[in-house]
């Protein structure tokens, strides 16, 4: 046992680090659970440092500023949602109809689009038009999304001996459509269950590419 602060070994580099990793994480999954709990106006360094259970300073030193936990929080609720898709995509196959229906089904996955994230997704979109920082983070992950969507719809095209150049419209609306049902199981006005905006989904884009018709009803049915 040393026999003074002085004589303790300090902690090895990597240990540091990783502490440091976990301290930040603590602090991010803090912040958008207050962001549930709070608004995004409501969230500060201080209600996040007591959601975490550490120190305000702690925060303070891993983040410097709020709109910096917040930026984290955004980049952090983005990452999960692309990882959702992408992991999506990567069990569908090479079937270009089912890595559509693979993208639009991930939408509605309970862990992207339950009433909490729904929370924090309406939340961060309502001030990204005021914050450069927001909208640089949304619209990084968004376009990788829809240049998969585009990407998926136009091998679908080729596949069925399409014109391909509708492909980037064709992608757009059908994220026009599931971003509407998203606003509307947030707003619980028309549609309110997951299962009932990926039905609507299904029946839609068997009407788009009626030739697929039984793999898009299966994806309606669940």
């Amino acid at each position: 046992m040393p026999d003074t602060a002085s004589d303790a070994e300090p902690r090895p580099r990597k240990e540091r680090a990783e502490n440091a990793a976990r301290r930040r994480e603590q602090l991010v999954d803090a912040a958008l659970r207050s962001i549930v709990r709070n608004g995004l106006p409501g969230t500060t360094l201080a209600t996040v440092a007591r959601e975490a259970g550490l120190s305000q300073g702690a925060a303070v030193f891993y983040f410097q500023s709020k709109e910096g936990l917040l930026a984290a929080a955004l980049q952090r609720h983005y990452e999960r949602y692309e990882a959702n898709w992408r992991g999506a995509l990567a069990e569908a196959g090479d079937d270009p109809a089912l890595r559509l229906a693979a993208l639009v089904r991930a939408d509605f996955q309970p862990q992207v689009c339950a009433r909490e994230a729904q929370i924090v997704w309406h939340a961060f979109w309502g001030e990204a038009s005021a914050r450069p920082l927001f909208n640089e983070i949304a619209d990084r992950f968004d376009s990788a999304r829809s240049d998969a969507m585009t990407a998926a719809t136009e091998a679908l095209l080729a596949d069925l001996g399409r014109d391909t150049g509708q492909a980037r419209a064709l992608a757009a609306g059908i994220e026009g459509l599931t971003d509407g049902l998203w606003l509307q199981m947030y707003l619980a006005s028309g549609v309110q269950e997951a299962g009932e905006a990926r039905a609507i989904t299904g029946h839609f884009l068997a009407a788009l590419f009626p030739e697929r018709t039984a793999t898009f009803l299966a994806m309606a049915e669940g």
